[in-house]
């Protein structure tokens, strides 16, 4: 008879906010399922997650893990002794805890929980966020009972059994936008006469993409064309002090965009970057975008996530390295193609995968009773 102990599940990984909210959107879901169910998460100190995750009301133990240093030799040479120490950590953590199963969402604290899971002989899941694996993952997935993905294709870099499609997790409230268009402009002083770009770079921001606006928003001005634009931490006060608080009635220049949803309503095309938990969000909002990979990214994933959407027509596709010439005329462009705009919504919204948390939830809860 099937045991009815409540679930106990260790989730691990982080280091950026495209891990960090998926981790934490399965847990709410695993909550859901069952609110007796005990979640642990194990990420990495120093990283955000150390902050995200017990303001989301979960505890958190951290491992002294970093990545490889691509840029730095010397920092490289800890690297063997902090994995040693990570792994017999992250053993006594599934000593101390019981766990039976865990998660990996990817980030530096995921190999060494999920190797010392399989050590152990907890079952784990993986879930891959990139059309493209990274290197951990792929030696991972060998012993996986589960891999989650969110592109086609990903048996080239994972056992074709053991795949299952589920999309990322997203932020529900950041893609409610249905019926707030009204809603958004009054809260950003834009008018329902003009169009309205919306470029993000994340939170902490794209040099790359503000470098473009920078550089041709007379263009936007002339247009009469309204902009939001979310310049991230590292770049809005340069920004700001080259144009100055209230630069344009039509600029809406913020560091951080705390209603995502609201942005969204607002704008008629859409500039971001082209990490997977951004995307998962765009195919829900169902809105033509333009993507801008960053090429500082590990196996450049960014660039194999946006092609994946140009391949289904899904989405405007622009080079880093030809952003700052081209990103704004693009925009403009778009603007005025009605019919591509429509195309390109259709196509992004096919896309969709809106409960991606639920379903990974339940593949977590299902590997449990399976062992």
């Amino acid at each position: 008879m099937e045991s009815t102990k409540p679930k106990r599940i260790i989730i691990s990984g982080g280091g950026t906010g495209g891990h960090i909210f998926p981790a934490i959107a399965i847990a709410n879901a695993l909550k859901k399922l069952d609110p007796a169910t005990e979640i642990l998460f194990v990420g990495a100190n120093g990283r955000m997650e150390m902050e995200k995750v017990p303001a989301a009301g979960y505890k958190i133990i951290g491992l002294n893990i970093q990545g490889i240093q691509r840029k730095s030799i010397w920092k490289n040479l800890l690297f063997p002794v902090k994995l040693f120490n990570s792994v017999n950590k992250a053993l006594q953590i599934i000593k101390d805890f019981k766990p039976d199963a865990a998660v990996g969402v990817g980030g530096y604290a995921s190999g060494p929980l999920l190797y010392a899971a399989s050590l152990k002989g907890v079952p784990y899941l993986i879930q891959e966020q990139n059309s493209y694996a990274g290197i951990t993952n792929k030696w991972l997935g060998k012993k996986a009972e589960k891999i989650c993905v969110a592109f086609d294709g990903m048996e080239q870099f994972f056992p074709a059994d053991k795949i299952i499609k589920t999309g990322n997790p997203i932020r529900r409230e950041s893609v409610d936008i249905v019926g707030k268009k009204l809603q958004a402009l009054e809260l950003y002083h834009l008018s329902s006469e003009k169009k309205t770009i919306m470029i993000t770079g994340g939170s902490l921001g794209a040099r790359t993409l503000n470098n473009s606006i920078l550089a041709h928003i007379d263009k936007i001005i002339a247009a009469d064309v309204q902009l939001i634009w979310q310049t991230g931490k590292f770049y809005y006060k340069t920004i700001i002090e080259q144009l100055g608080e209230s630069y344009h009635p039509n600029v809406r220049i913020m560091e951080f965009v705390n209603r995502m949803d609201l942005a969204y309503a607002a704008a008629d095309v859409i500039i971001s970057r082209a990490g997977a938990g951004t995307i998962a969000e765009l195919c829900v909002v169902k809105k033509p975008v333009i993507l801008v990979p960053s090429p500082n990214v590990a196996e450049d994933h960014q660039t194999k996530n946006a092609l994946a959407l140009l391949h289904e027509q899904a989405a405007v596709f622009v080079a880093d390295r030809d952003a700052e010439e081209k990103l704004v005329d693009k925009a403009l462009e778009l603007l005025q193609n009605k019919d591509l705009q429509k195309r390109l919504s259709d196509n992004i919204g096919k896309m969709a995968l809106p409960d991606a948390d639920e379903v990974i939830a339940k593949e977590v809860i299902q590997i449990t009773i399976n062992n």
